[in-house]
């Protein structure tokens, strides 16, 4: 029994001196990298937002925080000190577009020292903004907000050489970026609301596009996946195209392969068939119709005569009063 109670004790003090050895040697490892790292990566500071900022909000300097960060590793654009991202009191700064908490500040995503946040300020070099009207069916029902990118379709009505009128629907623009929607240019606001306008960011010749198509025809949008950004093969679209709509000029002067020619004959012969028997109906009802002899037998009526009596009433006087006494009669 006490060899056991003696064994126990031994082992529990053997695996706590293993456990304490394992934990300095971890300890002292994990030091060592700690170093090695440290002299390896320089540390630095990096500016990120500390509150929400949306489009046209003035950059404060609570607004803002430090964040320890590995030098070589600085986004392009960045600031290490608050102070440079405030610069002058009398020449303030904005955001350009939404900074979430966290997010780092870059030069991108706020004005210049004394501009204003203004939407030619977004606008990248070459480019230009331009807006057109839509309703809430044009509009995707409200779903397009701000750094979208959507199609643009044009839907327009065509003369033709014959004088009759042919309806196309185009896809004028692809890929276009959504810059504003009404007066909001806040592209974290994800509420669909039923707008206007919308404000594009396009080329010189795509604005001139928009401008014709919106005077001679209807521009609609088709809201485009975020991470769609390759451009489709389109084609104009009819009437013809619906299915059941006018036929076009090419397919009605294309000459047939003898199907029509076959119909027609078939279309005769049930024509021939189905006036044969209507001309034998008319045969047959023009036939006389024998006439049917109905013999009339009139029937005799016997005279009624009256129900003879059964019985007689006979009147008998007896001195002051008359009585009556009814009599049966021999059959």
């Amino acid at each position: 029994m006490r060899s056991t109670i003696f064994s126990i004790i031994i082992a529990l003090v053997l695996a706590f001196a293993a456990v304490f050895g394992m934990r300095s040697y971890l300890a002292d490892q994990k030091a060592r990298l700690a170093a090695a790292n440290g002299q390896q990566t320089q540390q630095e500071t990096l500016v990120v937002a500390a509150k929400p900022m949306r489009f046209g909000d003035r950059v404060y300097p609570e607004n803002l925080k430090t964040i320890p960060w590995p030098a070589k590793e600085r986004p392009d654009g960045s600031f290490a000190a608050i102070q440079a991202v405030i610069g002058d009191d009398a020449k303030p700064r904005y955001a350009m577009e939404a900074i979430d908490p966290g997010e780092p500040v870059l030069a991108s995503k706020i004005t210049g020292a004394g501009e204003r946040a203004t939407l030619s300020a977004a606008l990248d070099q070459g480019m230009k903004a331009v807006s057109i009207r839509v309703n809430d069916v044009l509009g995707v029902a409200g779903f397009v907000r701000p750094s979208d990118r959507v199609d643009v379709l044009l839907t327009r009505v065509v003369r033709t050489r014959n004088n009759s009128e042919q309806t196309y629907v185009d896809v004028l623009l692809q890929g276009v970026k959504v810059l504003a929607v009404d007066q909001t240019a806040d592209e974290r606001k994800d509420e669909p609301s039923v707008v206007k306008t919308v404000t594009f960011e396009v080329t010189t010749d795509e604005a001139q596009r928009l401008t014709l198509g919106a005077t001679i025809g209807t521009l609609s949008l088709a809201l485009r996946n975020i991470a769609s950004s390759n451009v489709e093969q389109t084609r104009p679209i009819t009437i013809a195209d619906l299915g059941g709509g006018l036929i076009s000029t090419e397919l009605a002067n294309n000459t047939d392969d003898g199907r029509f020619e076959t119909i027609e004959k078939l279309v005769r012969k049930v024509g021939d068939e189905l006036g044969s028997r209507i001309d034998s109906v008319e045969g047959k009802m023009k036939q006389p119709v024998r006439e049917k002899q109905v013999q009339i037998v009139e029937r005799k009526v016997e005279p009624v005569l009256p129900a003879e009596p059964k019985w007689a009433t006979v009147g008998v006087w007896n001195t002051t009063k008359r009585e009556e006494h009814r009599v049966g009669l021999i059959q």
